[in-house]
C-alpha cells in the first residue's frame, strides 16, 4: 500500500540505527558527484574551499611543527587535498579512504608531483597498522557521522596509533548547529539536481532532531523505477565538555579548542569547532 510506504519514508529511526556512509562514497554515480565536489575549490561540499584548505595546511604545519621527520595520517583523505601539501613539505604521509574514485584521484595527483604517499583503500573503521604517527587527522566533521560505538573504536584507534608526543586534530559540529537546524519534510523530483542517481527518481528528505542525544539526521529516500534506497546522514553535535568527556573515556585528552582546523580562536557560537588531543 502506498500509505504504508509513505509511513516508512517518514518514520523516525532510533539514533544511529542505520549506517549507510558506504553508499555515499562507493556508489559509482554518487562517488563521481562527490569527487567533483571535492575538486571544486569554490564550494564547501565534501571538502572545504581551496582558500580555507591553504590556510588550514599552513596553520597545521606551523602549529604542530611538521617537517621531514614527521609522520601524518589522514582518515577520510578523499583525493588528497591535505595529504598532498603535507607530503610536499617533506612529511611521511598516509591517507585512508574507502572511495576508490577518490583514492585513484589522490594517487594520480601524487604521481604527477613525484610524491611518495601511502594511500590505503579501505573503511577506516577497520584500518589497522603497527606504525605510529606524530599527527592524526579526521577533517570535515567525519567523526560526527559515526555511531557511539564507531566513535569509541576510532578514538581508541587514534590513541593506539599516536607517538608519545603525537596529536590528533579533528573537527565536530557544535550545539549551535543543532539549535539552528529545524525538522523538515521535503519531496522533489530528482532531489538535489540528480545527485542521487543517473536515472530519474523521486527524492524525499526528512530531517529529524534527537534533543536528548543532540543528534541530527538527514534521511534521504530515493525512489527509482526499479528500487528504493534510504541514505542516513547522521550528525552528532557536541559541546566542548561532552567532547572532552568522550575523548577521556577512550584514552585521549583534549588540549586545545579552535573554531576550525585553520586555528581560528574558539567561539562558542561557531557552527563547528576543532579539537587537538593527546594520549592520556
Amino acid at each position: 500500500m502506498l500509505f504504508d510506504e509513505l509511513e516508512a519514508i517518514n518514520s523516525r529511526p532510533e539514533p544511529f540505527g542505520f549506517y549507510t556512509a558506504r553508499d555515499l562514497w562507493t556508489d559509482g554515480h554518487i562517488s563521481e558527484k562527490m569527487l567533483s565536489f571535492h575538486l571544486d575549490g569554490n564550494v564547501d561540499v565534501a571538502s572545504r574551499k581551496t582558500s580555507f584548505i591553504r590556510r588550514s595546511v599552513e596553520w597545521i604545519t606551523s602549529h604542530f611543527g611538521l617537517s621531514e621527520k614527521s609522520s601524518v595520517i589522514d582518515f577520510g583523505c578523499g583525493p588528497g587535498l591535505y595529504t598532498l601539501p603535507f607530503a610536499e613539505r617533506g612529511a611521511r604521509v598516509t591517507g585512508v579512504d574507502f572511495s576508490g574514485r577518490s583514492i585513484q584521484s589522490a594517487v594520480s595527483a601524487a604521481g604527477k608531483k613525484g610524491l611518495s604517499i601511502d594511500y590505503v583503500l579501505c573503511d577506516y573503521l577497520g584500518f589497522e597498522t603497527e606504525e605510529k604517527f606524530d599527527l592524526i587527522l579526521m577533517i570535515m566533521c567525519d567523526f560526527c557521522a559515526l555511531s557511539p560505538l564507531q566513535r569509541r573504536t576510532m578514538l581508541r584507534k587514534f590513541a593506539g596509533m599516536l607517538e608519545p608526543k603525537g596529536h590528533v586534530l579533528f573537527d565536530v559540529y557544535s550545539l549551535e548547529t543543532f539549535d539552528r537546524r529545524e525538522e523538515i519534510s521535503r519531496f522533489e523530483r530528482n532531489l538535489m539536481n540528480g545527485f542521487w542517481s543517473a536515472e530519474d527518481y523521486y527524492g524525499f528528505l526528512n530531517t529529524f532532531k534527537y534533543r536528548e542525544e543532540k543528534v541530527l539526521l538527514d534521511k534521504y529516500t530515493i525512489v527509482e523505477s526499479r528500487r528504493i534506497r534510504t541514505i542516513y546522514n547522521w550528525f552528532q553535535c557536541y559541546s566542548p565538555e561532552t567532547l572532552e568527556a568522550e575523548c577521556a573515556r577512550n584514552g585521549l585528552k583534549v588540549t586545545g579548542l579552535y573554531s576550525d582546523v585553520a586555528g581560528t580562536p574558539f567561539d562558542p557560537r561557531s557552527a563547528e569547532f576543532a579539537a587537538v588531543a593527546e594520549r592520556l
